[in-house]
């Protein structure tokens, strides 16, 4: 096992001349995304792609600790991994079902989990003031108290998410119930998860984490930990489970033959229709359901699932087996009753890389109170240094419209969301209902190195 490195606690004044670094380097030409867009003598070889162990809640002890992963082709690399894997293990489990969890943190520093997207009591959701201490450990318990949809877990300590996050340590958490299961949806080897995200190599093929403010951007991407990843397929209609798992990087995910996804669900579960889309953008910590028919394929097509905004071919479908035809595209899936704005606006201002509404987080601090069960409009406006992916923890909302900026809203913002995408020059409004829990959440970019530097918000729930 590699000799751990203990993270370096970055101030605010670092991450600000890190910044400048790093706008010094663009201004004489230096595009840290250069090695995305050079020329090469051919095209990479492909590597399988890596499948997470599914693993129920029952018993289920999560170790974050030093690991070493297989990147693809035998290209290891030191991580920081929950048991061992990179990501780390898929949970698996209904609507209803109790859950008991325990971390044991085998890092050489504080962390918590935070059960990104799922409704759960205050003191299990992963807040900074939970933190564990190395070797320390915490049980998160908790019932799950919501529909069939696609979560993640990942660490939340406070001035250490990004660095954890990017190390390795985050890992998915399906919900699934009844309604979704009579829809016939594919599963199997046909459902499919895909965490995306983006990593710097330092010269020895290990991931390092480099900090800036203006967001950890990786050189190349990593499609469930595998760099150059290609899939064994059938002629079948596919269910991708996808999640931006990257601190900072936007996707823009397109199937290189031009043929479109039929989106069915994202951070909230199943939207109320499928829709047709050519290219979905996927902001940090946001997810997609996505289905791709291959039922016309031929055995031995080859199509690329792409990254438009960095030109990267993330993931290689291999046609390689024949199969009869089954199942059908679905059209409408299940009703969402839409919320009513009740008489409470709030305005969150998201300020440069380390505020809202002026402030800098204080974990001590409670900068807002929220009555149970009351629906309210959520105003996000940028204050430049934009994206900021806003995220809530607490409850699902529902996106309203977009002005300014690219002023429209998209497929996958309808239906229940936890994460906005916030562009430079956009206002957001969002309604919001908490009818869960009482207690202390957050309001956050999910921009972690944002986050990391105070750009986060205590509120109460009473």
């Amino acid at each position: 096992m590699p000799k751990q490195r203990r993270p370096r606690r970055l101030s605010r004044r670092d991450f600000v001349r890190l910044s400048a670094t790093s706008a010094a380097a663009l201004a004489l030409g230096q595009h840290p995304l250069g090695t995305a867009f050079a020329a090469k003598p051919g095209p990479p070889t492909r590597y399988p792609l890596f499948i997470p162990p599914t693993v129920s809640h029952l018993g289920l002890n999560l170790n974050p600790a030093p690991a070493v992963a297989d990147l693809g082709g035998g290209r290891l690399s030191n991580v920081w991994a929950y048991n061992g894997t990179f990501p780390g293990p898929t949970i698996l489990s209904q609507s209803g079902d109790s859950v008991v969890i325990d971390l044991q943190n085998g890092l050489m520093d504080e962390t918590t989990i935070h059960w990104h997207g799922m409704m759960v009591p205050h003191l299990a959701d992963g807040h900074p003031l939970q933190a564990v201490s190395p070797g320390g450990g915490y049980s998160y318990q908790f019932e799950i108290q919501q529909r069939a949809c696609l979560n993640w877990y990942h660490p939340h300590p406070h001035m250490l998410t990004g660095e954890q996050v990017a190390l390795g340590a985050a890992g998915v958490f399906i919900v699934r119930d009844a309604q979704e299961a009579s829809l016939g949806l594919p599963s199997g080897a046909y459902e499919v998860p895909l965490i995306i995200r983006d990593a710097k190599l330092n010269s020895s093929g290990n991931i390092v984490y480099v900090a800036q403010g203006g967001g950890y951007l990786g050189s190349v991407g990593l499609v469930n930990g595998t760099r150059d990843a290609k899939l064994d397929v059938d002629t079948a209609i596919y269910r991708f489970r996808v999640l931006n798992g990257a601190n900072a990087r936007i996707f823009g995910l397109a199937l290189g033959n031009g043929a479109p996804f039929t989106l069915i669900g994202n951070d909230g579960g199943l939207l109320p229709a499928a829709v047709q889309v050519a290219q979905v953008d996927i902001a940090p910590s946001e997810r997609v359901d996505l289905l791709v028919d291959l039922r016309q394929a031929q055995v031995g097509n080859r199509i690329m699932l792409r990254d438009l905004r960095a030109g990267w071919n993330l993931l290689e479908l291999v046609v390689t087996q024949q199969v009869a035809p089954s199942g059908t595209l679905p059209t409408t899936l299940f009703p969402i009753t839409p919320l009513t704005a009740g008489p409470t606006t709030r305005n969150f201002s998201f300020d440069g890389m380390s505020r809202i509404n002026g402030q800098v987080f204080d974990m001590n601090r409670v900068d807002f109170q929220v009555p149970f069960g009351q629906v309210e409009r959520w105003r996000f406006t940028t204050n430049g240094n934009a994206p900021h992916p806003v995220h809530v923890h607490g409850a699902s909302f529902q996106v309203q419209s977009r002005v300014g900026g690219r002023g429209a809203l998209f497929p996958w913002e309808t239906g229940w969301k936890d994460t906005v995408l916030l562009e430079d020059g956009e206002t957001v409004e969002v309604l919001i209902r908490f009818d869960h829990h009482l207690g202390l959440y957050l309001l956050h970019c999910h921009k972690l190195e944002h986050e990391d530097m105070g750009m986060m918000a205590n509120f109460e729930v009473v």
